[in-house]
C-alpha cells in the first residue's frame, strides 16, 4: 500500500474527538469547514479514556488510520464516504496497562517514541515502511504526553520524553505535570489536550490560564511560529487529542 506523507501545510478535512466533547467545542471546528466524526465508547477501556481517540487508533499518515480491532468496523463505515484508508490492527486493547497502549504512539517530525514492546505490531510496520527513526521510552501513554508543536519542536510534562529526545535538535519545553482536568484520574496530559489542523495555530481543549507554566507556554508557542486558541472557556481538559486527517 502506498502511504502519504503527513500534509502539514494543508488544512485537515476531518478531526476525530472524544465522542463526549461539548459543543463549543465541534462548533468551532464545524465553522471552519471541518467535519467532526466523534468517538463512540470503547468498551474495553476503563472510563476515563474509553472515548480518547489516540488511545483507540493511529494515523500512519494523513489520510490512512489503524484502528483497534474491535473499532474497526465501527470507524470504516464511518470514514469510508470521506475516502480515509482504515487498516484493522493486531492489538486488541483491554482495560490496565500496558494492554491499553498499543496505539498511543507519539510522532514528531521523522521519530516515532513509544514503548514498543507494546505498540501493535502493524502500526511498528507501518512506521518503519516510513522510515521512521523508532526511539523507544517506558513512557506507554506517549501521545498523551506530548503536545507536538511542529515537527521540530513539543511540549511534555515527561523528564523521560525530555531526555530521550535531547539528542535529536528538536526543542522541547518541559512543563509542570497537572493542573489538566481528567476526570475519574488525579490529572490529564497536554499531549492530550491539544492539537492543530493547519501550520497556524495549536488548539486548546480549554482554558489554561490557571497552569503556572502559562507565559511558557506562549512564549515556547510564539517562539515556534504558532498562535495558541482556546477552544472552550471552561478549564483545559485532555480529550484524548484532536485527531485531523485529510481527504486526498
Amino acid at each position: 500500500m502506498k502511504l502519504n506523507p503527513f500534509l502539514s501545510y494543508k488544512k485537515a478535512d476531518i478531526v476525530i474527538l472524544d465522542g463526549r466533547v461539548g459543543k463549543d467545542i465541534t462548533d468551532f471546528f464545524e465553522r471552519m469547514g471541518i467535519v467532526v466524526i466523534k468517538t463512540r465508547k470503547h468498551e474495553g477501556l476503563y472510563e476515563a479514556v474509553s472515548y480518547h481517540p489516540d488511545m483507540i487508533l493511529y494515523p500512519i499518515d494523513s489520510n490512512t488510520v489503524i484502528v483497534s480491532p474491535r473499532e474497526y468496523h465501527y470507524y470504516k463505515e464511518i470514514l469510508s464516504p470521506y475516502k480515509i484508508k482504515l487498516l484493522k490492527g493486531e492489538r486488541e486493547l483491554n482495560r490496565n496497562y500496558p494492554d491499553n497502549i498499543a496505539y498511543n504512539v507519539a510522532r514528531v517530525g521523522n521519530y516515532c517514541l513509544h514503548n514498543f514492546r507494546y505498540t501493535d505490531e502493524k502500526v511498528k510496520y507501518y512506521m518503519e515502511q516510513l522510515g521512521m527513526e523508532l526511539i523507544n521510552i517506558k513512557q506507554g501513554y506517549s501521545k498523551c504526553s506530548i503536545s507536538i508543536i511542529s515537527n521540530k519542536s513539543i511540549i511534555t510534562s515527561d523528564k523521560g520524553i525530555e531526555k530521550a529526545l535531547k539528542k535529536t535538535g528538536i526543542k522541547i519545553l518541559t512543563i509542570e505535570p497537572g493542573h489538566i482536568k481528567l476526570p475519574g484520574l488525579e490529572y490529564g496530559f497536554i499531549g492530550g489536550s491539544t492539537g492543530s489542523v493547519d501550520n497556524k495555530y495549536i488548539l486548546f481543549s480549554g482554558d489554561y490560564s490557571s497552569h503556572p507554566d502559562k507565559e511558557k507556554i506562549d512564549d515556547f508557542l510564539n517562539k515556534n511560529g504558532k498562535i495558541p486558541k482556546i477552544l472552550s472557556n471552561k478549564k483545559i481538559i485532555d480529550i484524548g487529542s484532536i485527531i485531523p486527517l485529510i481527504c486526498i
